[in-house]
C-alpha cells in the first residue's frame, strides 16, 4: 500500500513538464556540449578549440569568420554563444516535454536518441540547405557530442524536476 501511495505521488509529480527544469537542463547540456566539442576537436583532430564556435558564429556572421585561423575572437565567441545557448534551451524544453513522465533510465535512453536526432537533422538537411560548412564537421565527434548533449539534458531534467 505504501508503495502504491509513493508511486501515485510520483505520477502526480510528473504529470506536467517542469519548464524551468527543462530550460536549465538545456543550458547545462549546452555548456557541457560546447566544452566537450572544443576539447575533442583539439585532442583527437589537432584542430583549434575555437573552430566549433566559429562554425556556429558563421550562422549569423557569415562564412568569413570560418578558419583559418581559428584563433580566439571575443566577438565571434559571443555570436556563437548567442546562437548556441538559445538553441540549447529550446532543445532542453523539447526534451523535457518528451521525458516529463518517464523515469531516469528511460529518460537517458530517450536523451541518446534525441541527441542523435539533433545531430542528423542539423548536419544533414539543415546544413545542406543553409549552412554547408557544417558538412566538414560530420563525424564521430559531432555524433558523440550531440549524444552527450541529449544524455546530459535528460539527466539534468530528471534531477532538476525532483528538486
Amino acid at each position: 500500500m505504501a508503495q502504491t501511495l509513493i508511486h501515485g505521488a510520483n505520477q502526480e509529480m510528473h504529470q506536467g513538464t517542469d519548464w524551468k527544469a527543462a530550460a536549465w537542463a538545456g543550458l547545462i547540456a549546452g555548456i557541457v556540449f560546447m566544452i566537450a566539442e572544443m576539447l575533442m576537436v583539439m585532442a583527437f583532430e589537432g584542430q583549434s578549440p575555437w573552430a566549433p564556435p566559429r562554425m556556429i558564429a558563421a550562422m549569423v556572421l557569415g562564412q568569413g569568420v570560418l578558419p583559418p585561423p581559428a584563433d580566439f575572437d571575443l566577438k565571434i565567441v559571443m555570436a556563437a554563444m548567442g546562437v548556441h545557448f538559445p538553441l540549447a534551451v529550446v532543445y532542453g524544453l523539447l526534451l523535457g516535454w518528451i521525458v516529463h513522465r518517464v523515469g531516469a533510465g528511460v529518460a537517458l535512453l530517450i536523451g541518446v536518441a534525441f541527441g542523435l536526432a539533433i545531430y542528423l537533422i542539423n548536419f544533414y538537411p539543415i546544413a545542406a540547405a543553409a549552412f554547408p560548412w557544417f558538412a566538414m564537421a560530420r563525424g564521430w565527434i559531432g555524433v558523440a557530442s550531440h549524444i552527450l548533449f541529449g544524455v546530459v539534458a535528460a539527466a539534468a531534467y530528471v534531477k532538476l524536476r525532483e528538486a
